[in-house]
């Protein structure tokens, strides 16, 4: 299907199901978002890396107008719906103070992943997220949990988000999970082992010494 989408371009990556607040100032975003709200039509977020808006981008929906203020901004709240690719950036629209985009929405297989995977995924994130010392939680069972779910926990680069919001089967999605965080762990677990050194750094330290007769 092909069809035309009001844009707001940012340089954040957003998943479908991902729910997202906004703050609205800009006069031609508060013109799209009271349009969507009173018509009950999504909008498009399409992802601004090196400023430029790429190809690909998620469909969200307002689930709230959380606040109005005096100055008419807004805060918002959004849920994402698809994935879409531009065919077509429409800069200026007829009549309107946002910009919009022709757009396709490609097949998006959400039901094609691996459990077994998936779970040794969400155990590698609860790792990185133990050598980091934070806490986060997913808010689902481990069981319903996608790779879209925690894919902003797992420490991934704007570029890599996008490049993840590019797979289009869940599978490759918890395959690009999996070969990123068993790059990161590795690393971060090198760091805090560092990090211990620097600190025994200057304290009298009870070694054993080595005996060259044994």
């Amino acid at each position: 299907m092909t069809n035309f989408i009001p844009i707001f371009p940012l340089s954040i990556v957003v998943y479908p199901g991902e729910s997202l607040n906004l703050h609205i100032f800009e006069p031609r975003y508060k013109q799209l978002v009271n349009e969507c709200y009173t018509d009950a039509k999504p909008f498009g977020i399409p992802s601004v890396i090196n400023n430029e808006v790429q190809e690909m981008g998620t469909l969200v929906k307002i689930t709230e107008i959380a606040a109005v203020h005096e100055s008419g901004e807004m805060d918002i709240k959004t849920r994402g719906v698809s994935v879409f690719r531009i065919l077509e950036l429409i800069k200026s629209v007829p009549d309107k103070l946002y910009s919009g985009a022709i757009v396709n929405h490609p097949d998006n297989l959400m039901a094609t992943g691996k459990r077994e995977l998936m779970q040794k995924v969400v155990n590698a994130v609860r790792e990185l997220h133990r050598l980091l010392k934070i806490n986060k939680d997913f808010n689902k069972a481990d069981d319903d949990l996608l790779a879209y779910d925690i894919a902003h926990h797992a420490g991934l680069s704007l570029d890599e988000e996008y490049e993840l919001l590019k797979l289009l089967r869940e599978e490759q999605r918890q395959e690009f999970l999996k070969r990123h965080l068993g790059k990161v762990i590795p690393v971060i677990a090198q760091m805090e082992t560092l990090k211990e050194k620097v600190k025994l750094n200057g304290h009298f330290k009870n070694l054993s010494s080595f005996n060259f007769e044994d």
